[in-house]
């Protein structure tokens, strides 16, 4: 963890020096304990990227209403950027849609977009998802799934109202703007994309709607009702974005050990090596996010476990893929590739246990299971707890959606079991009020700043007996012959395969 956070890899940042770097320790260290090149004979894999850097200070957003016009300035009142990787943007008084939390669901029988045609208009859509009040959340309160779903709706621009107590401050958000922002190529990632896709802090979100003649806070209490319709504004915007866009590659370090039975079968523990890199801070000078907890500590427990498989006397039966992505930070893209293009076929792969965004807290009577989705990962994981004594507890934040927001979402997506677990709450020092209050300053504080940095006083014991126990989860299942499966509430359950491959497939390369 002190190498991974330190001022020599830089932060981290992918297609950078920073890169080069990094990647270049982690294969070193795999191949240093026995591990063997898991991409084809190679340890890279390359990931198409593009990346748009937007001109600041050419960034424009400016509303006409019945009181005149009003700018809203990038940084202080709003965020902007292109999904679609075009050096110019141009959008000319288009008209502004209310379109409630953005959410088209009808599995929930929710549809904010009902009866509403948005093509071409500039969409403005609140953070969240309404269910959280009783404290469930979905996979729709991402930004990402509110951006994809106004794409779809044929909107030219979508900005979403950010409120305090976000998982990502205002400040975070910011600095990530200014930076290059990176997707996949749409030759790999095909679909709509927004010309525009943004934030409005609360307060400028105010001021416009108050222009139109309408309240943001009476929108707001109606967007909560599941009959809720879009409202047009007496409003129109026009936005005009430059950007440098720029092709180029980015790659997934991957190793394996190879089964001795059944080596065409595997089990994968994966973890993000990217960061963010350096930002610009509060004065304009730049800012390197050290990135402990998300995820030097995921990779630096990945490689742990790596060395534990290594030197077992006697290899595993199935394979173990030790699989470090690019890309988390940027909506895990690095996944998403590999799942669009595995080693393993996913009909042969076991399970993903993923390791990501893990503090430390201490020693603990517990784990933490992110997501309400279980499968029979959960089930292994709790007798592995209770032969240390421990329990395996549930998200105590579950609005931030933690569960959608790391690389095991992708495997689950694509139907195959997967876990992202993380530290106990309730501390065997200062119990489950000292635990939570440490991850709540955390995710509110650190993640995603300076602050998230290395610290030579921490107290290690109960991240090694977390590492234990995620290593003694893996060699259950790479040593025996069990097919875990999703619960039978689950979307992810119909797309896992039905059967568990045959003797006869194909082996790993």
């Amino acid at each position: 963890m002190r190498t991974l956070t330190s001022a020599a890899l830089g932060g981290r940042k992918p297609a950078t020096r920073s890169e080069v770097l990094t990647t270049h320790y982690l294969l070193t260290e795999l191949h240093r304990m026995g591990v063997a090149p898991g991409y084809h004979g190679r340890w890279l894999q390359p990931v198409p990227v593009v990346s748009t850097q937007l001109r600041t200070a050419d960034a424009l957003f400016r509303v006409r209403a019945a009181g005149g016009v009003q700018s809203f300035a990038f940084g202080t009142d709003m965020l902007e950027g292109t999904q679609q990787a075009r050096a110019r943007v141009n959008i000319d008084a288009a008209q502004i849609v209310f379109a409630g939390y953005g959410i088209d669901a009808p599995s929930r029988d929710w549809n904010d977009y009902q009866g509403a045609d948005v093509r071409g208009k500039i969409v403005i859509v609140l953070d969240g998802d309404p269910g959280e009040s009783d404290g469930t959340v979905s996979r729709h309160a991402l930004a990402r799934a509110k951006f994809a779903q106004a794409a779809r709706q044929g909107a030219a621009a979508c900005f979403i109202i950010h409120p305090d107590g976000s998982l990502r401050t205002w400040r975070a958000l910011r600095a990530a703007a200014a930076g290059a922002g990176e997707r996949l190529p749409a030759s790999v990632a095909p679909g709509k994309r927004l010309a525009v896709a943004g934030w409005l802090t609360q307060a400028a979100a105010a001021r416009l709607f108050s222009a139109a003649g309408a309240s943001l806070a009476a929108l707001t209490q109606a967007a909560a009702q599941p009959n809720f319709t879009p409202t047009a504004l007496a409003a129109t915007g026009s936005i005009q974005l430059q950007s440098t866009v720029e092709y180029g590659w980015t790659d997934n370090v991957l190793g394996v050990l190879r089964g001795a039975r059944h080596p065409e079968q595997v089990v994968i523990y994966s973890a993000h090596w990217d960061g963010l890199g350096s930002l610009p801070g509060a004065h304009g000078r730049l800012e390197r996010l050290p990135g402990a907890a998300d995820d030097a500590t995921g990779v630096a427990a990945l490689l742990e476990i790596a060395d534990a498989f290594a030197h077992r006397k006697r290899p595993p039966a199935r394979s173990v893929l030790f699989l470090l992505t690019t890309l988390g930070d940027a909506g895990q893209l690095g996944s998403r590739y590999y799942v669009q293009h595995p080693v393993f076929p996913l009909s042969h792969t076991v399970a993903d246990i993923n390791l990501d965004l893990w503090p430390i807290l201490g020693r603990a009577r517990d784990m933490t299971a992110f997501g309400t989705d279980t499968s029979g990962l959960n089930t292994a994981l709790t007798r592995v707890l209770a032969l240390q004594g421990r329990t395996l507890a549930s998200d105590p934040t579950p609005r931030f959606a933690l569960a959608y927001r790391s690389d095991q979402y992708r495997f689950a997506r694509a139907g195959v079991p997967a876990l992202l677990v993380g530290p106990g709450f309730d501390l065997v020092s200062g119990g489950r009020a000292a635990g939570e209050a440490a991850w709540r300053e955390y995710l509110l504080d650190r993640f995603n700043t300076p602050a998230d940095a290395f610290n030579p006083h921490w107290d290690l014991s109960g991240t090694l007996e977390d590492i234990q126990t995620l290593y003694l989860l893996g060699r259950d299942l790479a040593d025996g012959t069990e097919w875990p499966q999703w619960g039978p509430d689950s979307p992810y359950r119909a797309r896992r395969a039905p059967t568990p491959p045959s003797p006869q497939a194909p082996s790993s390369p």
